[in-house]
């Protein structure tokens, strides 16, 4: 089984799809992304820019560290399940000289702990289902202690058919609950062009892809990518509060396989906010600008690349 399909789908869920008749294949295409067991990922977006009401406009970076590992649970050739425990770091670094003004900012100690599911059920020799669902707790620490910070859940799965091994398609639906209940359509979409060199990959409503094989080790995308974060904070007059996201990152991604083992991955590009919802007391000004990731990670021992 290979793993590295489950982790592109994180936001999927199963609908109908009419079945068709094929042989027996494995879900992903040749070509694409390398599994990641173990993943250490460093963020930086500057040029943001923030205030208080009545107050200056100051200049932040943010920035955030993510680290993950996938245990295997199940490992059968017609169902798995992987658990991937993970933990974020986050803060907004004040850029311009003199005092901050909004009190605490550059002092939130952002933090999320989360625990993700992922699982593989091939229904027949076409058809499979992954389903996905995720825990976790985020908030400024400063503040409130992690015990007391509410939990934000979501469940995702989608039904896909792999019609020929250039091809695979899928619809569902995504449901989550963070300060409310969403629900939304998924559509996802894999084609190898007639090399095998190229393709598309698109899993709505999370990421668009085009991906060029420059060799069995490197890998070019150009993608847009949805990035998500929400925070359980206060505002300047104590009143609880949220500090909530939702980003596209959309630029050119390179992917390195090193050895069998190490591989790393880096974007570069632009990083436009969709909603950037503040604490009571505190004004988004510029939220959107350049962004940059560096991608450290470790290919698991138990599932192979495809090449």
């Amino acid at each position: 089984m290979d793993f590295r399909f489950l982790l592109s789908l994180l936001c999927c869920s199963a609908l109908f799809m009419k079945p068709c008749k094929g042989q027996a294949l494995k879900p992903g295409l040749t070509g694409m992304g390398p599994s990641k067991w173990i993943t250490i990922k460093h963020t930086q977006s500057p040029g943001k820019y923030y205030r208080s009401e009545n107050g200056p406009k100051k200049r932040y970076t943010q920035e955030d560290l993510h680290v993950r590992a996938w245990i295997p649970v199940i490992h059968k050739p017609n169902v798995a399940i992987v658990l991937g425990p993970s933990y974020r770091t986050e803060q907004l670094e004040l850029k311009h000289t003199g005092d901050n003004p909004m009190t605490g900012m550059s002092d939130w100690n952002l933090r999320t702990v989360g625990l993700d599911m992922k699982s593989f059920f091939k229904l027949d020799p076409v058809s499979y289902l992954v389903v996905a669902s995720n825990i976790s707790k985020s908030g400024n620490l400063t503040e409130t202690p992690l015990k007391s910070i509410p939990f934000n859940f979501a469940f995702t799965s989608v039904l896909m058919m792999k019609k020929s091994e250039r091809q695979e398609i899928g619809l569902g639906f995504m449901v989550s609950k963070n300060e409310r209940f969403t629900v939304l359509p998924v559509f996802v979409f894999n084609h190898n062009n007639l090399s095998g060199k190229s393709g598309i990959e698109i899993a709505l409503p999370k990421k668009v892809a085009w991906r060029q094989n420059l060799s069995p080790s490197d890998i070019l995308y150009f993608k847009s990518e949805a990035v998500t974060k929400s925070y359980f904070t206060y505002g300047t007059d104590n009143v609880p509060g949220r500090f909530r996201l939702i980003d596209v990152d959309t630029g050119i991604t390179y992917n390195r396989v090193i050895n069998r083992f190490v591989g790393v991955e880096v974007f570069g590009g632009y990083r436009a906010n969709l909603s950037n919802r503040l604490p009571a007391g505190l004004v988004p000004v510029r939220t959107s600008g350049l962004a940059a990731t560096i991608e450290l990670y470790i290919q698991p021992p138990f599932s192979s690349k495809k090449k």
